[in-house]
């Protein structure tokens, strides 16, 4: 099946990489959600979503994501050799409307206006082929100047998704597959609607993809919420540009409501039933939005016994089950139905039917003001990432690893000292006015209150071990003297 796009048209990904990810806790946390995490295979989610371009033609493409998450994205980019056309830092979670405008508003600043093929960076599509071919079906519409959506062929009487009900079919304008007006975007339905909507056979899941001109994308949006449109054009034009990302003007884009695009759009744009121009294609392609433990056990590989396993796992007599260990040996009898998360820091069990309420573990931790909710014991910064091993009351011992070049802020602390040991790599260390390299099994002490930086001159990484001491060991005990990343 040829599922390459004509040579013109010119479509642009636009990824969306936002959200936290909070139901598949533990291993998805705020500080590194699960579009990040290697759910399915050995690559990330977002690594993922990029591959599954390949063989599309298309401009590189552009992320957005938060502040807090921009350097995740950019390390994971770079490890899978992705050329992109640059990360969007939203100041602010404001939903997909105001996302995808600002990408819109980014692609016509350059003098291009290209078809936005909007997706999200933590969906699982284990039909490629089929997800590109629907792609290049739904350009044709978009060519039109069509909104365009992608309907997922409904298997299952699904109540965690919205719905989208086909109207006219357009199988002869669109030249090979089926497409439909769309007649209505439904909400989330209970158990006895949705079983109607899949007898009925004119219903898909909403899967939250889109194919449109950045255009008529931005002339709907000024039509329908003019209000974000005008929110979105001023804070891209007063953007600012640094190496890798582009930051929209937080003052004039923190006031755009939270709006998503189905609200803000799609669903507007129905009503005007004499312009005809939204289209869904609808899309059979293995799809998964992974929003739940269950969900991923829906799309794992499992052995005979229904069980889904990763990591050190043994099993005696259970079945249907999912279990990954991350650190530890996790060892079941018995089970049946039941899903077990090990990390570093924290083990979740939880019945399969129950898992949608791991989100109410969250919240009760964040009422805690837990760092279990935010971030996992294993913390990434842009020169690399450090792992708490132990902590007492007066210590704190850390694994670090910078890679190559990388390099720590110049800083110093109020309330701990430090002594740093080498265990493989070569460490470059300013010392107060002193600078020095420290090599494997050679170790350097910094006092309370001295200036100091890390960095790796080598070709390798560096890996060592830190032991803090002193009254707080808190990680907004930093005073940031310089930083090569930008950071306060």
């Amino acid at each position: 099946m040829d599922v390459c796009l004509r040579d013109f048209v010119m479509i642009l990904p636009v990824i969306m990489a936002g959200g936290s990810g909070s139901r598949l806790w533990p291993l998805s946390r705020a500080q590194y959600p699960k579009q990040f995490l290697p759910l399915v295979g050995d690559a990330s989610m977002l690594q993922d979503t990029c591959a599954r371009l390949e063989g599309l033609e298309h401009q590189p493409p552009v992320l957005i994501c938060g502040e807090d998450h921009r350097f995740i994205v950019a390390e994971q980019l770079r490890e899978a050799c992705v050329a992109h056309g640059g990360i969007l830092l939203e100041p602010a979670g404001r939903n997909t409307a105001p996302a995808i405008a600002l990408a819109a508003l980014h692609a016509l600043a350059k003098g291009e206006d290209p078809l936005l093929l909007v997706l999200a960076a933590d969906h699982v599509i284990l039909d490629v082929p089929a997800f590109q071919a629907s792609v290049n079906q739904a350009a044709v519409f978009a060519e039109q100047g069509k909104l365009v959506t992608f309907g997922i062929v409904a298997d299952a009487p699904e109540t965690g998704y919205g719905y989208i009900k086909r109207g006219k079919n357009l199988k002869a304008a669109s030249g090979s597959g089926t497409s439909f007006l769309v007649d209505a975007f439904v909400e989330k339905p209970d158990r006895a609607t949705a079983e109607q909507y899949l007898a009925s056979g004119q219903y898909d899941w909403n899967s939250g993809m889109f194919l449109f001109r950045a255009s008529v994308y931005l002339e709907a949006l000024k039509t329908h919420q003019p209000a974000i449109h005008s929110a979105c054009a001023e804070s891209m034009q007063l953007a600012s540009i640094d190496t890798d990302f582009i930051r929209p003007d937080a003052q004039t884009f923190l006031a755009c409501q939270d709006d998503s695009v189905d609200y803000a759009v799609m669903e507007k744009a129905v009503l005007d039933i004499e312009a005809a121009a939204v289209v869904v294609v609808p899309m059979d392609c293995g799809w998964s939005d992974v929003g739940s433990w269950s969900a991923l056990w829906d799309v794992a590989e499992k052995d005979e016994q229904g069980n889904a396993l990763r990591g050190d796992v043994l099993l005696e007599d259970s079945r249907n089950c999912l279990l990954q260990s991350q650190s530890k040996l996790v060892a079941a009898v018995g089970l049946d139905n039941i899903i077990v998360v090990e990390t570093d820091d924290a083990i979740m069990v939880a019945a399969k039917d129950r898992v949608q309420d791991v989100k109410k573990i969250v919240a009760q931790l964040k009422q805690s003001k837990r760092k279990e909710a935010l971030e996992n014991r294993k913390v990434f910064r842009p020169w690399g990432y450090y792992d708490s091993i132990d902590q007492g009351e007066r210590f704190q011992a850390k694994r670090i690893v910078v890679k190559p070049d990388g390099c720590l802020s110049l800083q110093m602390h109020h309330h701990r000292a430090e002594h740093w040991i080498v265990v493989s790599g070569t460490a470059e260390v300013t010392k107060g006015e002193e600078v020095f390299l420290v090599s494997e099994n050679e170790s350097t002490y910094i006092p309370l209150g001295t200036k100091h930086r890390l960095k790796n001159p080598g070709a390798i990484d560096l890996e060592m071990i830190e032991v803090q001491s002193g009254s707080y060991l808190g990680e907004d005990d930093i005073v940031r003297f310089e930083d090569t990343y930008g950071r306060n």
